[in-house]
């Protein structure tokens, strides 16, 4: 007997019946501070405890998503690369990767891989391709190179460069499950010419506020969350090009705002890096 794929609308389905309203996750609790109206109830009282203990962190968000468009834009316009995998992809909102790299480039193909169910569920019917290009959406965990890499294989090609886009999800790794080695990997996988954009929240000296709001994330929060030193972020770029202005707070990644105006520092740092 052949099998044939679910239809949509039970894909739809399934992917709701494993969403948790009783434990507040990241990328609701991101939309909810980005704006959007894709979360519960939990995740609001978590984000408005979390911005409670530390108020910056809603900029931290939006610096989070405009240094994503400015890195893509980037990649797009002047490196050319017309092939992005964007892995920890969050809720849609506005100018998603697919719609810098298609303004620039409408032929330009993208992979979304999340593991949250809401994500899912929105994906397929938000994020959709121009004519020219093409748009794909995994189920599937970071930690699962080999899947991520052989699924996306039917969408990108990876004997040509490749964006790899890791916004704010390697901080869910613990430095028990070898993050390195699985940064790593996906890179392994790619061509000479590809790139990695890389942010992840930062811990040191003064970041007392960022620290207290972690430790709440984590006992109620889910996934659980690793902040880095600076240093430690910019071990991710080993072997990598580093860009200028290299790893630094991503709302100094090549800011837009008018001239000789520094934007404020978030503790979110970010980078992108060339593979030779």
């Amino acid at each position: 007997m052949t099998e044939h794929p679910p239809a949509a609308e039970d894909v739809a389905a399934s992917l709701r019946r494993r969403i948790n309203t009783q434990q507040p996750t990241a990328a609701r609790i991101w939309n909810y501070w980005l704006g959007g109206g894709d979360y519960y109830e939990v995740d609001r009282a978590a984000g408005d405890r979390i911005r409670e203990l530390h108020p910056a962190i809603v900029e931290y968000a939006r610096a989070d998503r405009l240094f994503l468009g400015r890195a893509v834009r980037h990649l797009a316009a002047d490196v050319g690369i017309r092939q992005f995998l964007d892995i920890g992809t969050g809720l849609p909102t506005a100018d998603n990767t697919h719609e810098v790299a298609q303004r620039v480039a409408p032929d330009a193909r993208v992979v979304y891989v999340d593991n949250d169910p809401l994500v899912l569920a929105h994906a397929r019917a938000l994020l959709t391709s121009t004519p020219e290009g093409r748009t794909d959406h995994l189920d599937a965990d970071l930690r699962d190179v080999d899947a991520i890499l052989e699924r996306a294989a039917d969408t990108l090609d990876f004997t040509q460069p490749v964006a790899l886009m890791l916004l704010s999800v390697v901080m869910f790794i613990g430095d028990d499950e070898d993050p390195y080695g699985v940064v790593r990997r996906l890179l392994d996988a790619l061509p000479s010419g590809s790139h990695l954009v890389l942010s992840h929240t930062v811990t040191g000296p003064g970041t007392s506020e960022v620290d207290a709001a972690v430790r709440y994330w984590n006992e109620h929060g889910n996934p659980k969350l690793t902040p880095r030193t600076a240093e430690a972020v910019g071990r991710f770029f080993d072997g990598l090009e580093l860009l200028e202005p290299r790893v630094v707070s991503c709302s100094r990644w090549r800011p837009e705002g008018p001239d000789g105006e520094e934007p404020p520092e978030v503790a979110l740092y970010g980078g992108v890096g060339r593979k030779r």
